[in-house]
């Protein structure tokens, strides 16, 4: 089996109810964008703005983590490329704000762009979100993805709210703009959040394929995924989302063995 190698985001942030959004508590070390500097050629790009790098008139690629400029640096782009119809996303390791992501996200769909994911395209964490904003998505054969749950300043995960609650409503909500239904959306998050923040589930070209509807019907249902201790998810309807209690599980005291 070959490995995997998957970008650790070292980034932290907290739902304020207050505030009603999330708040970053801990900036991100790790930006890939640096390495193209706003506005600046390099190899077969005319330009790059932050992350994105124009390739010609029609055709722009994503390379590098996405951060609260990127919004502002994507409307540049397109305001210098008004001939934008495709963003390939060639090495998209995710994201240091999920509120400018989403932002993004939404000026991809609101400007007609096909999103595409070729062939050794690595598409992660956040930059999962940009993909699905595409009008149109691709994805050539030998293409990766990676999810996990997000986590907050306080060690807590989606499963540790309600899924009606306002953290989890921020992603299922945006799943529906970007054409989900609500089933889909809350099957899509679930899979999503199936393994921790510090962890990844790795989905083929093909995988990916079959949670949008390009060949089959989403992958095998979710129905007893796990979302909050003690529950699991058995239906949702258009504004609701029912759980119910899971099967107990006899689990060994590692604490009376452990030194």
């Amino acid at each position: 089996m070959s490995g995997q190698v998957l970008s650790v985001e070292t980034y932290v942030e907290e739902w304020s109810e207050a505030e009603q959004k999330w708040v970053r508590v801990v900036e991100g070390a790790d930006r890939f964008a640096a390495a193209l500097p706003k506005r600046a050629a390099q190899s077969d790009a005319i330009a790059a703005y932050g992350p994105f790098r124009a390739i010609d008139q029609h055709n722009a690629e994503l390379v590098g983590v996405t951060d609260r400029a990127s919004p502002t640096d994507f409307a540049a782009l397109l305001a210098d490329f008004p001939g934008i119809k495709t963003l390939k996303l060639v090495e998209a390791p995710g994201t240091d704000d999920d509120l400018a992501n989403m932002k993004l996200g939404r000026l991809i769909r609101a400007a007609g762009i096909e999103t595409h994911v070729p062939h050794g395209g690595s598409v992660r964490s956040g930059a999962v979100e940009l993909f699905l904003a595409g009008a149109n998505r691709r994805i050539d054969d030998g293409a990766e993805f990676a999810v996990h749950s997000w986590i907050d300043a306080h060690g807590r995960q989606p499963q540790d709210f309600a899924m009606d609650a306002a953290p989890n409503r921020m992603y299922l909500d945006y799943y529906r703009e970007m054409g989900m239904s609500a089933d889909e959306a809350v099957k899509f998050y679930a899979m999503t959040n199936s393994v921790g923040y510090s962890d990844a589930k790795w989905l083929t070209a093909q995988d990916m394929r079959g949670w949008i509807g390009q060949e089959k019907a989403i992958p095998a249902t979710l129905a007893g995924t796990t979302v909050k201790p003690g529950f699991v998810l058995a239906a949702a309807t258009e504004n609701r989302y029912q759980v119910k209690a899971e099967p107990k599980i006899a689990y060994l005291d590692l604490d009376a063995l452990l030194p």
